[in-house]
């Protein structure tokens, strides 16, 4: 599909849809096995999510979450995301150094949108905020939203 709005999803968003086949975050994941969307990842990324799924206590608390099922979810990200490989890390950010992954990503894949439930990232939103002022202008385009968000501003755009 030509067009597609692409997008860079946080780890705690796969890890949300990861648990569970419902809501906002299993919703947006949806729109990208619809073709809708064109999500994007990287190779940091991916590692990020493998780690944190197979994590003692996500595992404790998560049970849910087997070794197959881990295993099964990383290879549909894999199948539907496009990878993409030449990040440059041109975004530094000292409030959450952990994110800068995500940033560089959606920056240098041209994203329109970085979805995350991260009040660090979110914060970013902020006029007032020194870091947000630097993103957005690197990323003039890009908006950083939480799952419920993006998913309001998919259906505002299909709608247009």
């Amino acid at each position: 599909m030509p067009n597609r709005p692409r997008a860079v999803f946080d780890c705690v968003v796969f890890l949300q849809a990861a648990i569970s086949g419902r809501g906002p975050a299993a919703a947006a994941l949806a729109a990208v096995e619809a073709g809708g969307i064109e999500l994007l990842v990287s190779d940091p990324i991916l590692r990020e999510i493998g780690e944190v799924l197979n994590r003692p206590n996500i595992q404790t608390r998560y049970p849910q979450l087997s070794a197959e099922r881990i295993s099964a979810f990383l290879g549909r990200i894999s199948n539907l995301a496009t990878s993409v490989t030449d990040v440059t890390s041109l975004f530094r950010y000292h409030r959450d150094p952990d994110d800068e992954p995500y940033l560089n990503l959606a920056i240098a894949s041209k994203a329109q949108f970085l979805v995350t439930r991260d009040r660090d990232l979110l914060d970013l939103n902020k006029e007032s905020d020194p870091d947000g002022q630097r993103l957005r202008a690197q990323a003039p385009g890009l908006r950083i939203l939480d799952p419920a968000a993006f998913l309001e501003a998919l259906a505002h755009e299909t709608t247009s």
